[in-house]
C-alpha cells in the first residue's frame, strides 16, 4: 500500500524564529505557526478555530526564515508530518506531531513602523526544498530546462 504526507500550510508566526546550528555546519530553524478558520456553526453563529503547529526547517531555507521573518509575519509552508515520541521525567510516554518543512513562500509585503504592508519585495519569494542526493538534483534541473522557451511572458 502506498502513502502520502504533505502538509500545505498558510498561517501567521507564533513567535521569532530560532535558528541553531549543528556541530556538522548544518543550520535548524524552529517557529511556531498559527492558522485559523471560520465556519458557521450548526445554531448560525460565527466561530473560529486557530491551530497551532511547530514547524522545522533545515539548511538555506532556515537561515532566510530566521533572517526575514518575525513573530506575526505571514508565511506558506510546506512540508511533512513528524511524529516526535519521547518518555517524560515522571515515565509517562509522550508524543506530539510537527511539520518538517519542505518549501516556503513569502506572503504579502513588509509591515513598516505604522504596522502599514508595502509589497516592496516585488511578489513571492520560493526557497526549493533540501535535496539529499546531488545526481536527484541535477536530473531535475535538466528537466525543468527541458521545454521551457525562455520566452516565457511571466
Amino acid at each position: 500500500m502506498s502513502s502520502f504526507n504533505k502538509v500545505i500550510l498558510l498561517g501567521r508566526l507564533t513567535r521569532d524564529p530560532e535558528l541553531r546550528v549543528t556541530q556538522n555546519g548544518n543550520n535548524i530553524c524552529k517557529f511556531g505557526l498559527a492558522t485559523s478558520r471560520k465556519f458557521k456553526a450548526g445554531d448560525g453563529e460565527m466561530k473560529e478555530e486557530t491551530t497551532f503547529v511547530d514547524v522545522d526547517a533545515f539548511g538555506r531555507p532556515a537561515e532566510l526564515i530566521a533572517k526575514f521573518f518575525t513573530k506575526g509575519k505571514p508565511i506558506f509552508v510546506e512540508g511533512r508530518l513528524r511524529l516526535d515520541q519521547w518518555e517524560g521525567q515522571n515515565g509517562e510516554k509522550r508524543s506530539k506531531l510537527s511539520v518538517v518543512m519542505e518549501g516556503f513562500q513569502f506572503v504579502g509585503g513588509s509591515r513598516d513602523d505604522d504596522g502599514q504592508y508595502s509589497d516592496s519585495s516585488g511578489g513571492y519569494e520560493q526557497a526549493s526544498p533540501p535535496v539529499r542526493n546531488n545526481q536527484a538534483a541535477s536530473k531535475t534541473n535538466q528537466a525543468a530546462d527541458e521545454g521551457f522557451d525562455e520566452d516565457v511572458p511571466f
